[in-house]
């Protein structure tokens, strides 16, 4: 399986309020940055969404490792199979915000083999600040 390396942020003037996202998968030479970002939407839909858009370019299943500073914990920690398990509640039986992207990233997650990364946002790390910079702008186009 071809390695590909994913790095996402995402971001939100006010909360809600106009929000951006972006990300920039590396696969061997190549690096490509993707963004976007709606008017009305929240820090989470932003961070799901640069997830989500990354794993959707990819044209074939592939080894990814996946850094963010946000979906991380979801998988990692198995927050997402206990959501499933519980028909979509969190543990204090409330309805798992953002459900439906959640849903979508889960399935991408199936064709890919993911390996999440926790990176502390607004750190050293020069892609996740790349990321940060592209949900910026993305969130004034």
């Amino acid at each position: 399986m071809e390695e590909v390396i994913i790095y996402t942020d995402g971001a939100c003037s006010g909360n809600p309020g106009p929000g951006g996202w972006g990300t920039i998968l590396m696969y061997k030479d190549n690096k490509k940055e993707i963004s976007g970002g709606l008017k009305n939407t929240t820090n989470n839909v932003m961070e799901l969404t640069a997830v989500i858009e990354g794993l959707k370019l990819l044209k074939f299943p592939c080894n990814v490792h996946l850094y963010s500073d946000y979906v991380v914990n979801a998988f990692n920690q198995n927050w997402i199979k206990n959501w499933v398990k519980n028909n979509w509640k969190t543990s204090d039986k409330k309805e798992v915000k953002n459900k439906e992207l959640w849903q979508e990233l889960l399935s991408l997650t199936k064709t890919h083999k993911v390996t999440f990364h926790k990176v502390k946002g607004h750190a050293d790390n020069e892609f996740n600040n790349r990321c940060d910079e592209l949900a910026r702008m993305a969130i004034h186009s």
